[in-house]
C-alpha cells in the first residue's frame, strides 16, 4: 500500500477559505458512543487549528451498531444528498462480529466508494476502526482492515489506519484499558483523540 495519500482538493479548499462540507459515515465510533467528545469533535478542533481561515461543516452520520451494508443503504439520505467535498468512511467491527464475511464487507465498502464517486466530486478517506484487547479478535479484524487497504490501493484513496496507530501508541506505553470504556471496545475521549490524530493525517 502506498503510504501517506492526501485529500489534496479538500486541503486546498480548507486553505483558501472556500466552504467545505465534510460528512462522516460510520458506526458508533463515528457517532461518539457515550462520550462528551468523539473523534469528530477532536478532528474539528484540529482542522480549525491547522486551517485558521477554513470555513467547514463536519456532519456526523455515525449510527450505533452500523455496518457497511447499513451505510450503503442510507448513503443517499445521509451523504449524497449533502453533495459533500470530503467523506470519511468508517466501518468494520460490527461487520466482523455480526456475520458479514470479509468479502461481503469489501463489496459493500466498494459500492459506497463507487456511488460517492459516481454522484459527487467528493474525496473519500477510508478509516479503519480501533484495535481490541484480545489477540484473536484483532486477528479477525485484520482480515476486514486488509480489505480497506485493498480498496484504498485500487481507488487510490487515503486510508487512516486507526488500529495501527493505536497499536503503536500502546507499544509506546499507553494502556489499552485507559483508552476504552468498560466494554473494551468503545473509546473513552482519550481514545477518540487518538483516532482524530490518525484521521487528520490525510489533511496535513
Amino acid at each position: 500500500m502506498e503510504p501517506g495519500r492526501k485529500a489534496i482538493k479538500t486541503i486546498k479548499k480548507l486553505m483558501s477559505g472556500i466552504p467545505v462540507v465534510m460528512v462522516a459515515l460510520g458506526d458508533s465510533l463515528t457517532y461518539g458512543w457515550m462520550v462528551e467528545k468523539g473523534y469528530l469533535d477532536f478532528l474539528g478542533e484540529m482542522i480549525a487549528e491547522r486551517f485558521p481561515d477554513a470555513i467547514f461543516s463536519l456532519i456526523n452520520c455515525g449510527i450505533p451498531a452500523g455496518t457497511a451494508l447499513g451505510g450503503l443503504n442510507r448513503l443517499q439520505k445521509d451523504v449524497l444528498s449533502r453533495n459533500p467535498d470530503c467523506v470519511f468512511v468508517q466501518f468494520g467491527i460490527n461487520d466482523a462480529f455480526s456475520g458479514y464475511t470479509p468479502e461481503a464487507f469489501r463489496n459493500n465498502i466498494e459500492m459506497i466508494i463507487k456511488r460517492i464517486m459516481g454522484s459527487t466530486d467528493s474525496e473519500i478517506i477510508l478509516v479503519t476502526s480501533v484495535c481490541l484487547g484480545n489477540r484473536e479478535d484483532n486477528m479477525l479484524l485484520e482480515r476486514y482492515y486488509e480489505k480497506l487497504e485493498e480498496l484504498a490501493d485500487l481507488y487510490e484513496l487515503p486510508l487512516a489506519q486507526v488500529h495501527k496507530y493505536w497499536k503503536t501508541r500502546i507499544s509506546q506505553g499507553l494502556r489499552f484499558d485507559d483508552l476504552v470504556q468498560s466494554d473494551h471496545v468503545h473509546p473513552l475521549s482519550d481514545g477518540y483523540r487518538l483516532m482524530a490524530e490518525e484521521i487528520i493525517k490525510p489533511l496535513k
